[in-house]
């Protein structure tokens, strides 16, 4: 039987990966947040509160675009709407207490509820989703103060490719699942197929909600 000592260690050496990530794109948000016009403080404090990848690009975009606050508060909770299924699926990792419940329902992302619910057991499951999300926290928000200072001196981020960073940690995550449930891989390559279908038709992050219609019809 492996110790707790050497199972954070190997959880700590797992999700490395996924904070990198998570930096880098916070890096990316940060700069072109600050690039466009916001101050320092904005795209800093939008994500200690708020903490929401997809969500926070999606805001920035409305008040850049000349869009206002309602705007872009509405884009982000529509986008961020999906986290309610994430936090059913790993609301028994959370522990007791409303205090420890609330912090790690501000922790649930896509890529700490993959990176929990990929592990073999409940004990591994609630460590690997808070060491993952705790980690995930720390190196985002540190990407996004780093991104937020560096300004305009990036340039233009999108050349660096660094919005395909999160998607391929996400598919990483999501292989061995997909491998051993039969259930879960119908369900994926149908949500997935919904979403390549409506991604032409509708704003970004809405795809990734219509496709959450496979969990029904696989069900039924």
């Amino acid at each position: 039987m492996r110790s707790p000592h050497r199972t954070e260690t190997a959880l700590v050496r797992d999700s490395s990966l996924v904070w990198l990530a998570g930096g880098i794109v916070g890096v990316s948000f940060g700069a072109v947040s600050v690039a466009g016009g916001l101050p320092v403080w904005v795209p800093v404090l939008m994500s200690l509160v708020v903490y929401a990848g997809s969500a926070q690009f999606s805001a920035v975009g409305v008040l850049l675009a000349g869009g206002g606050p309602l705007a872009a508060a509405a884009t982000g909770l529509l986008l961020n709407t999906r986290t309610a299924a994430f936090g059913l699926a790993v609301a028994d990792l959370l522990g007791p207490g409303r205090a420890t419940r609330l912090l790690g329902a501000h922790l649930v992302t896509d890529e700490t509820v993959a990176f929990a619910l990929a592990q073999p057991d409940p004990a591994r499951r609630r460590a690997a989703f808070w060491i993952s999300g705790l980690g995930l926290f720390a190196a985002w928000n540190t990407g996004v103060a780093a991104g937020a200072l560096a300004g305009s001196a990036l340039g233009d981020t999108d050349r660096y490719g660094l919005d395909a960073a999160f998607p391929a940690v996400l598919v990483a995550l999501v292989l061995p699942v997909l491998r051993t449930a039969p259930g879960v891989r119908r369900a994926a390559l149908l949500g997935a197929a919904i979403a390549l279908a409506v991604t032409p038709a509708v704003p970004a992050g809405v795809p990734v909600l219509l496709a959450l219609c496979a969990l029904v019809v696989v069900r039924r």
